[in-house]
C-alpha cells in the first residue's frame, strides 16, 4: 500500500482540499506541531482556503521534536483526520500545511520564517508550562528554564515566547509591521497573558522593542474546544481503510469542533468562519465557560479514572456513579458563569456529557491528569474563590482538589513541571503542604479554612477507601 501523499488517488468518499494546493503559499507560522494543532486550526484553515483561497499556506514549527516534521515531509504536508461517533468513521485529508521545520536543527530558519513579511500570523498550541509563567505573579518567570536561556542569549532563543520576541524584533529592525500572535491554548484570557509576557521578555532586553510591540502589535484571545486524543494503536489501521494509503500522521478525533476568536488583527486573517469559527468582540464568557466546564469537568473525571484504574474517559463515563459525579460539578460550575452569547448553558453541558462517553474516543485519562499544577488553578481553584465569595461552600472544586492531591500521593513521581514539589509535600502528611506552595492556590482558598477543611474530608474519606 503506497504511502499518503499529495499526489495520492483518493476514494470518493473521503473529502480533500477543494482548492489548488499547488498554487498555496505561506502566510502562517504555527508553533506546537502536535496533534490537536493538525485536528483544528489546520482544519479551519483548510476550510478556509476552500472557501475564499489566499496565501494562508501553515508552515509547522516543531520546537522539540523532530520526528514529526520528518514524517510530515515524507508526506508532503498531507495527512487524514478521522472523525469518529457511535454512527461510523469518516476520513478528511488535511492539505493547508505546506512546510515543517524542526526548531532543534533549523533555528535560524525559524526566525527568517518569522521575518519574513509574508508570514502575518503565529498561531500557538504549545501546552500550558511551556510560556514559563511564574505561579506567583501571573508574569514571566526567569527562573524558567527556557526563559533564562533566551534572556541571556536572546538572538538564539529556544523557548517561544524568546521566539516570538527575536521574530517580532527583527520585523521592527526591517520595518515591517508586527504578525498577529493567536494563541490556542487552555490559558485564561490567553491573548492578553502572551502579550504580557512578550512584553515583558522584550521591556528586559530592549523598552523601544517593548514599546514598539505594544503600540503596534496584536494578541487577540481565542477558545479552542475539540477532544483530540493520541493516536491510538488502531489510528493508522482506520485511516488506511479509509483512504487506501497508509498514513502515519493519522489523527482520531470527535465530530464536534469550536473555535472563537477575538477578531483584533493586524494584516488580515483567512476564512476561517467557513469552517464554523466565531469571531467575537469578547471571548471572555466563551473561554470561562470551557475551562470551568469542559476542562474542569475533564480533570475530574481523569483523576477519577486514574484512581479507579480506569484509562479512558468513555470508562470512566460508563459508571452511572461518575457521571452523577460530573453532572454535579458541571452544575457547581456553571453557577459561576455568566451568560454566554448564544449558547444555552444546559445543552451544552447535555453535550459534554455525550462527547465524554463517545464510545469511540479513547481518551487517556492519564494524558489529561498530567500538569495539574498549571490546570487547576482556572479549571478548578478560580470558581473556587468565586462559588465562595457569592456564599457557597465550593464543595464540588474541595473535591477535585482532594482528587488530585490523593493522585499525586498515590501516583507519584507525577508528570508535574512541579514534581519535585508535589513529592516532597506528598512525602508529609494532609494537604497543609500543598496549600503552603508558593503561587499554587490562591490567597483566598488559603486563607479559607473551611474550605480547606472539606478538602481534608474528602481526601481522608478517598484514603479510607483507598482511592
Amino acid at each position: 500500500m503506497e504511502r499518503l501523499s499529495p499526489t495520492t488517488a483518493l476514494p470518493a468518499h473521503v473529502q480533500r482540499p477543494a482548492y489548488d494546493r499547488t498554487a498555496l503559499t505561506p502566510g502562517i507560522v504555527h508553533i506546537g506541531l502536535g496533534a490537536f494543532h493538525r485536528a483544528h486550526q489546520a482544519v479551519y484553515t483548510d476550510a478556509a482556503l476552500a472557501a475564499a483561497f489566499g496565501p494562508w499556506g501553515i508552515v509547522g514549527v516543531s520546537l522539540r521534536s523532530t520526528d514529526i516534521v520528518q514524517e510530515m515531509h515524507a508526506q508532503g504536508g498531507f495527512y487524514t483526520v478521522v472523525t469518529r461517533d457511535a454512527d461510523g468513521d469518516t476520513a478528511r485529508v488535511i492539505g493547508a500545511e505546506i512546510d515543517a521545520v524542526a526548531a532543534t536543527q533549523q533555528r535560524a530558519r525559524v526566525l527568517a520564517l518569522l521575518a519574513d513579511p509574508a508570514i502575518r500570523i503565529v498561531t500557538l498550541t504549545v501546552s500550558e508550562k511551556a510560556y514559563g509563567i511564574d505561579p506567583s505573579t501571573g508574569g514571566l518567570d526567569p527562573a524558567h528554564p527556557a526563559v533564562t536561556v533566551d534572556l541571556a542569549t536572546p538572538h538564539a532563543p529556544t523557548g517561544v515566547v524568546g521566539v516570538l520576541v527575536e521574530g517580532l524584533a527583527r520585523r521592527r529592525a526591517a520595518d515591517l509591521p508586527p504578525f498577529t500572535v493567536l494563541c490556542c491554548d487552555n490559558l485564561p484570557s490567553n491573548g492578553r497573558l502572551v502579550r504580557r509576557l512578550v512584553l515583558d521578555m522584550a521591556e528586559r532586553r530592549d523598552a523601544a522593542l517593548a514599546a514598539w510591540i505594544a503600540a503596534k502589535g496584536r494578541f487577540p484571545s481565542s477558545m479552542v474546544d475539540r477532544i483530540v486524543p493520541a493516536a491510538a494503536e488502531g489510528t493508522r489501521a482506520r485511516a488506511a481503510a479509509l483512504i487506501g494509503a497508509q498514513d502515519r500522521l493519522a489523527l482520531e478525533t470527535e465530530a464536534f469542533a469550536q473555535w472563537v476568536i477575538e477578531d483584533d488583527f493586524v494584516d488580515g486573517r483567512p476564512a476561517w468562519e467557513a469552517g464554523g469559527a466565531l469571531f467575537v468582540t469578547d471571548v471572555a464568557p466563551y473561554e470561562k465557560m470551557k475551562l470551568r466546564l469542559l476542562n474542569g469537568s475533564h480533570s475530574l473525571i481523569a483523576y477519577l479514572g486514574q484512581l479507579h484504574g480506569l484509562d479512558y474517559v468513555r470508562d470512566v463515563m460508563a459508571l452511572p456513579e461518575h457521571v452523577a459525579r460530573v453532572r454535579a460539578h458541571m452544575e457547581a460550575a456553571a453557577a459561576t458563569l455568566d451568560p454566554v452569547p448564544g449558547l444555552d448553558l444546559a445543552a451544552y453541558r447535555a453535550q459534554l456529557v455525550a462527547r465524554f462517553a463517545n464510545p469511540a474516543i479513547a481518551h487517556r485519562t492519564a494524558q489529561i491528569a498530567m500538569d495539574g499544577t498549571q490546570k487547576l488553578p482556572q479549571r478548578i481553584f478560580a470558581p473556587a474563590v468565586e462559588a465562595l465569595a457569592s456564599g457557597g461552600d465550593a464543595d464540588a472544586f474541595a473535591y477535585v482538589t482532594a482528587l488530585w492531591l490523593a493522585y499525586v500521593r498515590r501516583m507519584g513521581p507525577v508528570d508535574d513541571p512541579r514534581a519535585a514539589e508535589l513529592a516532597a509535600a506528598a512525602s508529609q502528611t494532609g494537604s497543609a503542604p500543598f496549600f503552603a506552595l508558593p503561587g499554587l492556590f490562591p490567597r483566598e482558598l488559603v486563607s479559607a479554612n473551611g474550605w480547606r477543611q472539606r478538602v481534608d474530608a474528602h481526601l481522608a474519606t478517598l484514603d479510607a477507601a483507598g482511592r
